[in-house]
């Protein structure tokens, strides 16, 4: 990647990378909070006892 490009103004280098791998952390982010909550819905049904 390059540091220097000469068609662009200070405030565009700085903005960092153009690739945009925001999609990957929002889907990872995503899975693994509907991971966390089906293992605290099966902790919880788990521990439930049976009704008379």
């Amino acid at each position: 990647m390059k540091t220097y490009d000469p068609d662009k103004t200070t405030t565009e280098v700085r903005q960092g990378s153009s690739r945009k791998m925001n999609a990957r952390v929002l889907v990872t982010s995503m899975i693994g909070v509907i991971v966390l909550f089906a293992i605290i819905y099966l902790v919880y049904t788990l521990t439930q006892s049976n009704p008379s």
